[in-house]
């Protein structure tokens, strides 16, 4: 799996909106916690913001805040608002993609490891991932030292 930092980006700036809570957090402050250039990022709010992820609150006390609850949005709607569908081939959903003789099987491949790649990106919250309180299954498969190879 392969994440670019726009995606890398934006789950850390909503992680930093779910540990803020209520309060508008702006663009510098989220680059600052998070060593992110503010440009960038500014254009990652937007597009969350046009996903309805965040809200943008102008003046004095300005800045972003979560659209709805941290324990409402998973990652993989962090994941689709910057960067489209979870699992792609080649830019194409893989039940579009067609593959021929001994390659054939390989779109089965690709629509199971959409499938558990949604299992867990669904699964996990802002708020979990805030607060360090990740499902039981994420720990377990994170534990395991083969993971990390």
């Amino acid at each position: 799996m392969r994440l670019s930092a726009r995606v890398d980006y934006a789950l850390r700036a909503a992680a930093e909106l779910a540990a803020a809570g209520a309060g508008p957090t702006t663009v510098g402050e989220l680059a600052k916690e998070q060593d992110m250039p503010p440009k960038y990022l500014e254009n990652i709010l937007l597009q969350m913001r046009r996903a309805g992820l965040v809200r943008g609150q102008r003046g004095p006390e300005g800045g972003y805040v979560l659209a709805r609850p941290a324990a409402e949005i998973s990652l993989a709607d962090v994941i689709r608002a910057v960067d489209g569908p979870l699992a792609n081939v080649r830019g194409e959903r893989p039940e579009h993609v067609g593959y021929r003789g001994p390659a054939e099987s390989l779109q089965q491949v690709w629509i199971a490891l959409r499938a558990t790649e949604r299992a867990i990106l669904e699964e996990v919250t802002l708020d979990q991932v805030a607060t360090g309180a990740l499902p039981e299954r994420v720990r377990s498969l994170a534990a395991d030292p083969a993971a990390w190879d």
